[in-house]
């Protein structure tokens, strides 16, 4: 094929029942779309199911190293100006991509943008022909589909408001960042729209033009080992405080409330998992960032309740 215009990034890790769909929705987007596909050291069928979905792909195959050094891997073997990235069980809808380049042509100096998304609770490989009616119907109501737009390390600070399976970038910027880290296995995206908010603006298309899936496989079971959210947000505030490139401060109160919610949903995983100790400390950590916070301090409560049936010491 000629020079592709868009390389599509897809890391893949025993993503066999949804691959090929998701790379469908990539290839329709348009004649000059290359795919990669990098299989992260899948157990299952995701390998044939990317070779027998009848689609021109580069597939990559590596260990398991996660989906940073999946990413970076795919983004390695980009030819395209700019690279897209799409989870191998997320889609997209007609016209993203035409959308952001349109958007992006029309702002040269920008080098990244994202779009609206819909958040779908389905193991259905394909969606619904009338979810995706309902979804352009709204699309016509910009406001609806309104987000952070423009120089967003203020509003990034709060939230990581860039979902990953919605983003084009230049594939200049994204060698100038160096990538995601590898050494993130969970916040590893919002790492990285941190760091490239710093140099770029940011734009949206108020649009939903991807499916955000939830199932099963994806939902986690285990609490994480460590507050991925809390550790990046305090990395990018050790190195570049709270106002952004164009000088807009984010709100200080507001960004420790939020590291503060963070620990309370960390808590509650810990003690979920049955780690009511480790979930007292993250408690303790929300109200040291927030102490007003009052869920900090029912969550304090809960942790120091004893569990029903636990024998005494």
């Amino acid at each position: 094929m000629s020079a592709p215009g868009v390389s599509v990034v897809i890391p893949c890790y025993n993503a066999e029942r949804y691959v090929a769909a998701a790379i469908r929705s990539a290839w329709s987007q348009g004649p000059a779309v290359e795919v990669i596909v990098v299989d992260d050291g899948s157990r299952d069928g995701s390998v044939d199911a990317v070779l027998g979905c009848g689609i021109p792909v580069t597939l990559v195959r590596q260990a398991n190293a996660g989906v940073a050094a999946a990413r970076n891997a795919g983004a390695a073997r980009a030819q395209g100006r700019w690279v897209a990235f799409l989870d191998a069980d997320d889609l997209w809808l007609p016209g993203k991509l035409s959308a952001q380049l349109d958007l992006l042509a029309a702002h040269p100096q920008v080098r990244l943008a994202y779009t609206a998304w819909e958040v779908w609770p389905s193991e259905d490989v394909e969606p619904a022909a009338g979810l995706l009616e309902r979804l352009q119907e709204s699309a016509a109501d910009a406001g609806r589909w309104a987000g952070a737009s423009g120089w967003i390390y203020p509003e990034l600070l709060l939230d990581c408001v860039v979902w990953t399976s919605t983003v084009l970038a230049e594939r200049a910027l994204l060698e100038e960042l160096g990538g995601f880290d590898p050494g993130l296995r969970i916040g590893e995206d919002y790492d990285l729209w941190l760091r490239a908010s710093r140099v770029t603006p940011i734009l949206r298309v108020c649009a939903p033009l991807a499916l955000y899936r939830i199932h099963g496989s994806n939902t986690t079971r285990r609490a994480p080992e460590r507050n991925h959210k809390a550790e990046v947000v305090a990395r990018a505030i050790a190195r570049w405080g709270y106002g952004g490139p164009d000088g807009r401060q984010a709100d200080r109160s507001s960004v420790s409330r939020q590291v503060a919610r963070s620990w309370i949903d960390f808590a509650a995983a810990l003690l979920h998992a049955g780690d009511p100790a480790r979930a007292r400390g993250a408690a303790l950590t929300a109200l040291q960032s927030d102490p007003s916070l009052l869920g900090a301090w029912k969550m304090l409560g809960k942790t120091l309740v004893r569990p029903p049936g636990l024998a005494r010491r």
